[in-house]
């Protein structure tokens, strides 16, 4: 296969607008699909806060959209995985999944941060129907009712916070005696009238009475091993995040978290640029990753003019 200018990794937000801008500076980028076409937003069944979409698109819609769009410019796409990577000479050279090379001048990765979830069964069937892993997202959708938020850190303090804002009632379930945060993200917690904590608590499994949406949740007391029940209509999952960097660790600079560091959206390796949430640990905004997507794209239009590659 012939040496490509600019390969773009992910299908989310990040990645569809990197295509979009460059392939209108006819760059002809090729993006790589991934495991997840369309990112973190496909398991999101309504989107509110995208601007231009005053009535809500669900997720899937938006990412389709934006697919369109990409491909009216002439982006091509590859269903197929990155698996490895060597970036230390040029080009620039990745290993698919199917044991064959690509090589670029440029490479912006877009592949995204995953969730963590608890892993139980009934939570995993409820994804995007009462179970979700961004309050800023989906918060308010529950205005009115009781949720809960599992987690004990920083980011579970700060979700359960911001929920507050809608929510009748948040119960913050952790599986310990007092919380790993921040003192003074907890004291905000412990003093807010909203929410109430149920410590030493696991959940069991998530509950759908109406086999549909998220109506409660098994809770099992891990020192007594008491099982009750929670009535909640919606639960968020404040456990982290995992940026998905797998086939270029040890190449590019990361912070302790695994997050690449970037300067604007450039990496520490010319002509690797980095967008959307594999390198933000604080926003996670399909906004914001397109933003960074768009910013990806046009420093590395100005890199391959560099090389020589001429202007559009």
């Amino acid at each position: 296969m012939a040496k490509e200018k600019l390969i773009i990794i992910g299908t989310g937000a990040a990645g569809y607008t990197a295509a979009i801008y460059a392939a209108r500076a006819n760059l002809e980028p090729l993006v790589i699909k991934g495991l997840q076409p369309g990112g973190q937003l496909t398991t999101t069944t309504e989107v509110e806060n995208f601007p231009g979409f005053p009535q809500g698109i669900t997720g899937p819609e938006l990412m389709d959209e934006m697919r369109k769009q990409a491909e009216k410019f002439g982006t091509r796409f590859v269903a197929d995985m990155v698996m490895s990577s060597d970036l230390s000479g040029r080009p620039l050279k990745l290993t698919m999944g199917g044991g064959n090379t690509l090589e670029a001048d440029a490479l912006i990765i877009a592949t995204g941060a995953t969730a963590k979830y608890l892993g139980i069964p009934s939570e995993q069937k409820l994804i995007g129907r009462g179970v979700s892993a961004c309050a800023t997202c989906d918060g308010a959708f529950y205005r009115n009712k009781p949720i809960a938020v599992v987690g004990g850190g920083d980011t579970a303090m700060e979700e359960a916070v911001y929920l507050t804002r809608f929510a009748s009632k948040v119960t913050l379930i952790h599986r310990r005696h007092e919380f790993r945060a921040s003192k003074i993200m907890a004291e905000r917690v412990l003093q807010h009238p909203k929410i109430e904590v149920r410590w030493n608590s696991v959940i069991d499994e998530v509950l759908d009475v109406t086999k549909n949406d998220v109506t409660g949740l098994r809770l099992k007391n891990v020192k007594t091993g008491e099982l009750s029940t929670l009535d909640i209509q919606g639960l968020f999952v404040a456990i982290g995040h995992q940026p998905n960097i797998e086939p270029f660790k040890g190449q590019l600079e990361a912070n302790d978290a695994g997050y690449l560091i970037t300067n604007n959206t450039r990496t520490s390796k010319p002509g690797v640029f980095a967008a959307g949430d594999v390198q933000d640990p604080l926003y996670r905004q399909a906004i914001t990753a397109a933003g960074t997507g768009c910013m990806a794209a046009l420093e590395a239009q100005r890199y391959l003019e560099e090389l020589g590659h001429s202007k559009a």
